[in-house]
């Protein structure tokens, strides 16, 4: 980072009181966290990732706050504060609640019932995260590289009005890809190849031309993209031939619909194991933070009698009596929620209880993750598929595997959990950036809660509207653009495995293997000190993503590691200005994929409006304006397109880079 500040040096000091909960900051958090939710929420379901909105929102409040008169820094941290609330919300809602509507159990997304599970995921996410800020934050040397990235925007300012220039026109440019791919299916969402040689060789390579996905692997860099094409790579080009191999293939099946099909009911359950194997894993190489995390937050609640003015304004927490109010309250709605579904008081009492419990363990677990390796290595997926799975057990062994109902509420318990480790892994980055910056954390936590509640009031008109629009899941011929939702897919087939007894063991446990084999190479990479590491997540999310999806990704981790490539081998000669020029670099690059995310989103969200509306009619498109046969040109408009969008992205990095801080 181009400025080295201390964590017991805040850039704003602890005697200094400025404004930070405004009104124009209050509605402008609200606005955002709407708007990135619904950005987030289309992102996840679409590509099965999700990526923090931290910097975009610290740079559109810049932007936006630079218009008033009077502004601050941590005006603007309050706003991006409430903004990533938002978006994380929607990343643990969209992981789950869509297998509600894939099971069949849920014809619709019913307003109120999907709002408190998500009001009552990520209220508890930000309770738990309060009694661990000062263990993690204060006391831990941990790096929370967003929250530090984060900190370090806010503190270079007044480069705002010139940042968001990337944000705009790269927003603009995937809002009409979008909109001409599938607004006016001019062209095919995949390019991809596939071969059955002799009913046992297959063959496959596809990569999705979307510029979200080049964006995500940009934004998450090019180790974790290669895991993420490494974990296609085990799916696509050695478990799926292996298949075709000992079982062959339905005569009459087209290479890619083979492919699909083996992949969908077989070949995934590899990444369920992997998911599990990671989510464990994380449990156990973190027993001793987490318990240290722990018992830092009982003896917050013991000190919860000091007077206000004896601590520092930096410093000054929400009370711990009010944390454990709130986390009493919020059982009651999650008891009702339970208790409907079940229809049973003894045992909605008991995962109540259960899921107080491990949403707790696995908040500490985000929380620490996230102050590890970022947001971006969190185990979130794993620690929900191993939550599901258990809640499915447990439900199954109390109900009978013949419940209608024990597979739904097992999605439930997951969902509530997921909720709240997502936001406890981005509000922990949110007040590492308060810390560096000099906020006061009560605030910070009050504008968290503020962009939960923001979030999770639109959760349910976005996930009707999508699902009405798009449908999720496999695509259809009444859904020819489906949103796959891996992991709701995936939440779905377990739950449902656990209750109908058709769970693929067998791949679920060579999963569970490779996902040990994984994480043996990692510790083997962390004893010899490389800078290249192994998270099993990663390589576990590639596994159950469609190869074009992981494909694409792999192609922005190219882009960056590109830029950082020429940034090494254009060094200058001061060590300060290389790094000022590199994070200058960064950020444009970083603000360039954010806009190509959020335009391709939102558009995506638009064009579902008239979709839904209409009944499935796509009114743009050119079959319905002028009677075109659909995609005309297949999808070789939008990759020759595509790679347009991959040489600028690159060029804007270097040309920052080179011209220096603007």
């Amino acid at each position: 980072m181009s400025q080295n500040v201390e964590v017991d040096k805040p850039y704003i000091g602890p005697d200094i009181k400025l404004p930070e909960i405004t009104i124009k900051a209050f509605i402008l958090g609200i606005v955002l966290s709407m708007l990135l939710a619904g950005a987030n929420a289309y992102l996840g379901l679409f590509a099965g990732m999700t990526v923090s909105a931290s910097i975009p929102a610290a740079v559109i409040s810049m932007a936006v706050l630079r218009l008033f008169k009077r502004s601050n820094i941590l005006e603007n941290n309050i706003v991006q504060t409430a903004a990533s609330a938002g978006e994380s919300l929607a990343a643990g809602v969209i992981f789950t609640l869509p297998a509600l509507a894939l099971m069949g159990y849920w014809k619709q997304f019913n307003y109120w019932e999907t709002t408190m599970i998500a009001l009552s995921g990520g209220v508890l996410g930000v309770l738990f995260t309060i009694p661990l800020r000062t263990a993690l934050i204060v006391k831990q040397p941990l790096k929370f590289p967003e929250g530090v990235a984060t900190a370090e925007v806010l503190m270079t300012g007044e480069r705002g009005g010139a940042a968001v220039k990337y944000l705009i026109w790269s927003s603009v440019v995937g809002g009409f890809m979008k909109f001409f791919q599938q607004g006016m299916n001019l062209w095919g969402s995949v390019f991809e190849k596939a071969r059955i040689f002799g009913g046992r060789t297959f063959v496959y390579f596809g990569v999705d031309v979307s510029p979200a996905l080049i964006a995500v692997g940009f934004i998450v860099g090019l180790n974790i993209s290669f895991l993420v094409f490494m974990g296609g790579v085990i799916s696509w080009w050695i478990a799926i031939p292996v298949y075709v191999v000992s079982h062959g293939v339905q005569g009459g099946t087209n290479a890619i619909e083979a492919g699909y099909d083996i992949w969908s009911n077989q070949i995934r359950y590899l990444g369920v194991g992997s998911m599990v194997v990671g989510g464990l894993w994380a449990l156990v190489s973190l027993r001793g933070a987490i318990v240290s995390a722990m018992k830092e937050g009982f003896h917050a609640f013991k000190e919860k009698g000091k007077e206000a003015t004896e601590i520092l304004r930096t410093e000054y927490d929400t009370p711990m009596s009010w944390v454990l109010l709130g986390i009493g309250i919020l059982v009651v709605p999650i008891f009702i929620i339970y208790e409907r579904e079940i229809q049973s008081y003894e045992i909605s009492i008991f995962m109540a209880i259960l899921m107080i419990f491990a949403g707790f363990l696995f908040s500490a677990v985000a929380g620490y993750m996230a102050g590890l390796v970022g947001s971006s290595n969190n185990p979130i997926s794993g620690v929900t598929i191993a939550t599901i799975l258990t809640s499915a057990l447990i439900l199954a062994a109390l109900m009978g595997t013949d419940s209608g109902s024990g597979a739904a509420a097992a999605i439930m318990i997951g969902a509530v959990v997921c909720s709240a480790a997502a936001i406890a892994g981005d509000n922990m980055q949110d007040l590492k950036a308060g810390h560096v910056v000099g906020a006061t954390p009560l605030n910070q936590q009050i504008m968290q809660m503020v962009g939960v509640i923001s979030a999770a009031l639109v959760m349910a008109p976005i996930l009707s509207l999508l699902n009405n629009a798009y449908g999720f899941g496999a695509k259809t011929l009444q859904h020819p653009n489906a949103l796959t939702a891996p992991q709701a897919s995936l939440m779905a087939s377990v739950a449902e495995g656990v209750f109908g007894g058709h769970l693929p063991w067998d791949m679920i446990i060579i999963g569970m293997l490779i996902g040990v084999a994984i994480i043996v190479i990692d510790l083997y990479l962390e004893k010899i000190d490389s800078d290249f590491r192994m998270p099993v997540l990663a390589v576990a999310v590639g596994i159950y993503l469609p190869f074009e999806l992981d494909s694409a990704i792999m192609v922005g981790g190219v882009i960056a590691w590109m830029v950082k490539r020429y940034q090494n081998t254009h060094k200058k000669a001061d060590k300060s200005e290389h790094e000022k020029f590199s994070d200058a670099s960064d950020n444009a690059g970083l603000l360039f994929s954010s806009g190509l995310i959020t335009g391709e989103a939102l558009m995506g969200i638009i064009l579902a409006i008239p979709i839904a509306y209409y009944g499935g009619l796509n009114i743009f498109g050119i079959e319905h304006l002028f009677g075109i046969t659909k995609e005309p040109f297949a999808a070789w408009p939008g990759l020759i397109l595509l790679i347009g969008i991959c040489y600028f992205m690159y060029r804007t990095a270097v040309k920052v880079f080179n011209k220096g801080a603007e």
